[in-house]
């Protein structure tokens, strides 16, 4: 059988493909998206196989299971699964491999190995149409995001997770937490932070002094809940009881439904209460199955908190 193969003639919008001239569809130009999420989509090594993960896949499908238009400005290998984000617009700077992790449990808690790592992100590799944003969510999670990312979205509401800018890692790619340096630089300019009390090693006075140096940050505590702090109150937010599947993404969901709730409302608490009950349905599910049903949000949305 003979090989195939695939070329591009420069200058040409035809493409040749085994001697058979075929004309080429022209790249589809950016259009304005509401929530634009910026990271790495990554592989995520289970026992089940590989899947996509990464905070963008995560609350880029949340965001667009609220009704927003979405965009995600990434770095991925052809590795990735992308299409699983049917329907999210993605401008994506080619790598070599994607950024994989593969997570191990252990009697002592969970080990996490850090195999690949994309390509760094800056600010050059956001779309010009998406620079005006509604929400923007920079979302490291391998510190691939620039933190002066954090000062080029003036007119947009800026969503912070921080775990990507917490995390360091050996020569044998074993993950462990690390302080975030400078991150005054990036929380005195976010409208919210959103981040789990594991990424901290629960240390609360960290929290603390985070909580006071930015406007509204909330922490997720899994099964428990989250904790809002605002403007120099602390709320709890229990969650509902559940079966769980799978936490994997659940943190994720929670951020990107507590931004779009509060960029609704302008309301912090009842954002809160709504990305917590989103959050706890989401791990009956594994992976990305766990994104919000249509039916999950509208009860949500019902829900009143008593």
């Amino acid at each position: 059988m003979s090989a195939v193969f695939f070329c591009l003639r420069r200058n040409a919008n035809v493409a040749v493909q085994n001697g058979i001239i075929r004309p080429m569809l022209a790249p589809q130009p950016f259009q304005p998206v509401d929530y634009l999420a910026i990271g790495h989509a990554a592989l995520d090594l289970t026992t089940d196989g590989v899947r996509l993960g990464g905070t963008v896949s995560y609350s880029a499908l949340t965001a667009k299971a609220m009704g927003l238009r979405v965009g995600i400005v990434t770095s991925a290998g052809s590795d990735a699964p992308l299409q699983a984000l049917d329907g999210i617009q993605i401008s994506n700077f080619p790598a070599e491999y994607s950024t994989t992790f593969e997570n191990i449990k252990t009697e002592n808690g969970r080990r996490q190995i850090l195999h690949h790592r994309a390509a760094p992100i800056s600010f050059e590799h956001v779309p010009q149409v998406w620079r005006d944003a509604q929400i923007v969510h920079l979302a490291p999670i391998a510190q691939e995001v620039e933190m002066t990312m954090a000062g080029k979205f003036p007119s947009s509401f800026l969503g912070v997770t921080p775990q990507g800018w917490m995390r360091a890692w050996n020569e044998e790619g074993r993950v462990k937490t690390k302080v975030w340096e400078n991150s005054e630089q990036v929380i005195a300019l976010a409208g919210g932070v959103v981040m789990s009390v594991e990424d901290v090693d629960r240390d609360l006075e960290r929290v603390e002094w985070m909580a006071h140096h930015t406007r509204l940050l909330c922490l997720t505590e899994g099964e428990l809940g989250a904790v809002l702090y605002w403007n120099g109150d602390r709320r709890r937010f229990r969650a509902p009881v559940v079966k769980e599947a799978d936490a994997t993404g659940a943190g994720d969901i929670f951020a990107a439904a507590f931004f779009a709730r509060l960029q609704k409302t302008r309301d912090p608490w009842e954002a809160a209460r709504f990305a917590t009950n989103l959050a706890a349905h989401s791990v009956t599910r594994a992976g990305l199955d766990g994104i919000p049903t249509r039916e999950e949000i509208e009860q949500s949305l019902m829900e009143v908190l008593s």
